[in-house]
């Protein structure tokens, strides 16, 4: 099983079905950790109620590597209050957790998570997947493109997309009609004495663009959903998922503007209105009804010009 974890990337092997180092004692036993670094304890402590909580934190202050704690019927609450208190005293304090659900939510209870999960033997490839993309921090190229035609083209219907984040200025979403060529469409946090800021949303552009998702994949605005994932991008590249809260679908008059980069025409089509901006080289937001042909905005090129199901594909496809 240890080479199992290492091949896994697993960096700690512990053991329950071992000997304790010590009979457990008050609700706590120790177990023999094993790293690269060699052996040390851990202790590891069943929480089932508020006397258990105590217990681990006092077990954070014996000098161990650090203290498991196992839920036995809550996840959440308990568990913010345990990352609180070890943080605070600048313990260790990991997680049993078995499901995939379980290890996300535990890396991510109060914006710090947990220091570390224990899993069960047939999780182990499920946790390298999730310990990989820890700290991971996807950036986005997102090279200038030249306004080459601006078309003011009727009434059409546009979706909001409502996150459950809150974004900042330089953020948005990359949204497009063609699956290769995306514009970085600003979200709604640029203060107007006109409007309040939405700064939750996403005026992202016709129901048929497609919007840059989870896992790199495509979705059109149509068919997005609360509790779908969307990816954002800041102007300087980085990025983040998020989730989206609603999709908010109204008829608004629409214009088209296309541009060109890299050898390659793509083209977005937006309601037509000053609190829908884009993102030019600088990094500033730039109102669609202020730009002008021959404007530069920031856009993402991918080299698949073909998706299937959002997937990219090796096929021919013309999009226009």
């Amino acid at each position: 099983m240890l080479r199992e974890a290492k091949d896994a990337g697993i960096r700690k092997a512990i053991s329950r079905s071992a000997t304790p180092v010590i009979p457990q004692v008050d609700g706590i036993q120790l177990f023999r950790v094993v790293d690269a670094a060699g052996a040390d304890t851990a202790a590891w402590v069943e929480v089932a109620g508020a006397k258990d909580m105590e217990r681990a934190v006092a077990a954070s202050g014996q000098g161990h590597a650090f203290v498991v704690v196992q839920p036995e019927n809550w996840k959440i609450i308990p568990l913010e209050n345990l990352i609180a208190d070890f943080h605070r005293s600048e313990k260790k304090v990991y997680a049993y957790m078995k499901t995939k659900g379980e290890m996300e939510m535990a890396f991510s209870i109060l914006e710090k998570g947990v220091d570390g999960i224990v899993v069960p033997a047939e999780a182990l490839q499920t946790a390298a997947e999730i310990a990989s993309a820890l700290g991971r921090e996807d950036l986005y190229s997102l090279p200038v493109a030249k306004v080459t035609r601006i078309v003011d083209v009727g009434n059409g219907e546009r979706a909001c997309i409502d996150t459950a984040s809150q974004l900042t200025i330089g953020e948005g979403l990359l949204i497009g009609s063609r699956a290769s060529f995306f514009f970085l469409v600003h979200s709604e946090t640029v203060p107007s004495e006109y409007i309040p800021t939405r700064e939750f949303r996403v005026n992202a552009g016709a129901l048929h663009s497609y919007v840059l998702g989870e896992d790199d994949k495509t979705r059109y605005l149509s068919e997005l959903r609360s509790s779908d994932k969307v990816r954002t991008v800041m102007s300087d590249g980085r990025s983040r998922q998020v989730v989206v809260g609603r999709v908010k679908i109204e008829r608004r008059p629409l214009m088209m503007i296309e541009a060109s980069a890299g050898g390659e025409l793509g083209t977005v089509m937006v309601q037509k209105a000053e609190t829908i901006r884009l993102i030019r080289p600088d990094g500033s937001p730039v109102s669609v009804t202020d730009i002008k042909v021959g404007d530069e905005v920031l856009v993402h090129l991918t080299e698949s010009k073909a998706r299937h199901f959002g997937g990219e594909v090796d096929e021919f496809i013309l999009e226009r």
